[in-house]
C-alpha cells in the first residue's frame, strides 16, 4: 500500500467515525497561535480528504481538529441529552421572563 492509499483509508475511517452532526469536545489543541479553548464543544460539519475534522464550535470558531495532533472526544448520548435539556430549560426561562415583563422578543 502506498502513502496515498494509506492516507485515503485513514481519512475514510475518520469520516465514518465522525459523520456530520457528531458532537465533540476539545481536550487540547496543538495550535500555539489561535487554539480553540479546552472544553469547547462543537458539531462536526465535515471531514476533509486528509482526515481533518471541521466542527462548528459552540463559541463560533471554525478551526479544524487533526486526529493524532489535537486531543478531543465524542460526547456520549447522555451528554447530548443533557445539553438538549439544558437548552430547553434556558429557552423556557427566557420565555417566562418575557411574559412576566410583558415583552415579546423579535426573531
Amino acid at each position: 500500500m502506498n502513502e496515498y492509499e494509506r492516507q485515503h483509508r485513514r481519512a475514510e475511517s475518520i469520516k465514518q467515525m465522525y459523520p456530520p452532526g457528531t458532537r465533540i469536545e476539545l481536550i487540547c489543541m496543538n495550535d500555539p497561535l489561535a487554539p480553540v479553548p479546552s472544553g469547547t464543544r462543537g458539531t462536526v460539519k465535515t471531514v476533509d480528504d486528509i482526515g481533518t475534522i471541521f466542527p462548528e464550535w459552540d463559541n463560533g470558531r471554525s478551526l479544524g481538529v487533526v486526529p493524532g495532533e489535537d486531543v478531543f472526544r465524542k460526547l456520549t448520548q447522555e451528554e447530548i441529552e443533557a445539553e438538549k435539556l439544558s437548552k430547553s430549560e434556558i429557552e423556557e426561562k427566557s420565555e417566562n421572563l418575557d411574559e412576566d415583563n410583558g415583552m415579546t422578543m423579535k426573531t
